[in-house]
């Protein structure tokens, strides 16, 4: 072996080490809360409402066991607010039907 084929070799058993820093970010629980505000503005429509809801405390629910967490709190907090508000409005509702009666 020449000096050339020795160079060659030692280049190649260099170990390369890339670090790569990880972005913290909670996907479930910034859908979850996207999800909970949509809910919020369309709580007045009875089924997509309803499904809205769910599905923004479902995800916020399970983001809340990843970080980080702030999207997910907020997320569960508007759904636990929309949940109130639409039951509060339909209440409202069937208060008013009921004493036409």
């Amino acid at each position: 072996m020449d000096i050339e084929d020795q160079n060659k070799q030692k280049q190649s058993d260099q170990t390369i080490i890339i670090q790569q820093i990880e972005s913290k970010s909670n996907g479930l629980g910034i859908a979850g809360f996207i999800i909970s505000l949509i809910a919020l503005f369309f709580g007045w429509v009875p089924i997509f409402g309803w499904i809205l809801w769910v599905l923004g405390l479902v995800f916020s629910f399970i983001g809340m066991f990843k970080n980080p967490k702030g999207m997910a709190i907020a997320g569960l907090v508007i759904s636990i607010v929309s949940v109130i508000l639409m039951l509060l409005v339909f209440g409202a509702i069937l208060g008013a039907a009921a004493s036409l009666k």
